[in-house]
């Protein structure tokens, strides 16, 4: 049996417009909204109202662009932010996309059901 590796980018490798695209998404930017609050996540709990499926794309992105580190702990993968090589790389951008969320609801739970 072999395992699959994921991929995460060196600090040095991290680029502006994958972390930009990364964070572009309404769904990607709460899970990132929701990881900064808690620190490390099971990826299960992150989001739960979304599909299995559709959240392991999206964090497929944000391990592919530098946001997170995806580490398979036992029986689960688990998520953190990348809060130091994102501030090493681009000093300021992550606080500066995350403050003014502080205070609003995520931005996906008003969109749990689609038009009647």
């Amino acid at each position: 049996m072999s395992i699959m590796k994921t991929y995460h980018p060196k600090r040095e490798e991290i680029r502006l417009d994958s972390v930009l695209t990364a964070l572009g998404s309404p769904v990607r930017l709460a899970a990132i909204k929701v990881i900064a609050e808690v620190g490390e996540h099971p990826c299960c709990g992150i989001l739960p109202q979304i599909s299995k499926s559709t959240m392991t794309h999206h964090f497929r992105i944000l391990r592919e662009s530098g946001v997170v580190w995806q580490q398979h702990i036992g029986r689960e993968y688990r998520l953190s932010l990348r809060r130091d090589d994102l501030n090493a790389r681009f000093p300021g951008l992550l606080d500066a996309i995350l403050s003014p969320l502080q205070n609003e609801p995520c931005p996906t739970m008003a969109r749990e059901k689609g038009p009647a």
